[in-house]
């Protein structure tokens, strides 16, 4: 029987520690559904549709590569509803650092309370994508930074697009 994993996020835009997550995913999941979230309270700075093309072009390398069936999918509400909706057995949550484990592990636990049947399973992030965060990606570029260590050229374009200036 296939596992399927559920790894949400902003992908506001995608690093490469997000495809670092998605690519060891990959040794564990049969099927992974990368869920966007939209959620009314939030800000983007991509719209949805633009994350999720970006997610496509992106992860087809890691998809070739591993064999690993990616599905992608807009979510609103809680990430375990998602997960549940979406037939996934595991949630997938990268860790960076110390807050992240704190915040996620409460996290992980609240979510198995609500369905015992969905584990949060997760993934520290490696050394070279650790300090990547979307959010500090944004203010980067904002203030006028290069990002291109971050992440992949296409979400460049894409964050140049959503500022207004001249992709890298």
């Amino acid at each position: 029987m296939a596992r399927t994993g559920f790894y949400p996020g902003s992908f506001d835009p995608v690093t490469y520690g997000h495809l670092d997550i998605i690519a060891r995913a990959a040794r564990i999941v049969d099927k992974l559904i990368l869920g966007v979230g939209t959620h009314h309270g939030k800000q983007a700075l991509i719209d949805a549709e633009t994350r999720i093309r970006l997610l496509e072009e992106v992860t087809k390398p890691i998809s070739e590569h591993t064999g690993l069936k990616i599905a992608f999918a807009t979510f609103d509400g809680l990430a375990v509803d998602a997960a549940r909706h979406h037939h996934a057995g595991l949630i997938v949550r990268g860790l960076r650092d110390a807050s992240d484990f704190d915040y996620e592990v409460q996290m992980g636990q609240m979510n198995g309370a609500m369905a015992p049947d969905i584990e949060t399973v997760f993934l520290a992030a490696s050394p070279a994508t650790r300090m990547i965060a979307s959010s500090l990606v944004k203010q980067i570029a904002k203030m006028g930074g290069d990002v291109s260590l971050f992440i992949p050229r296409e979400a460049q374009a894409a964050v140049d697009a959503a500022l207004k200036k001249p992709s890298h």
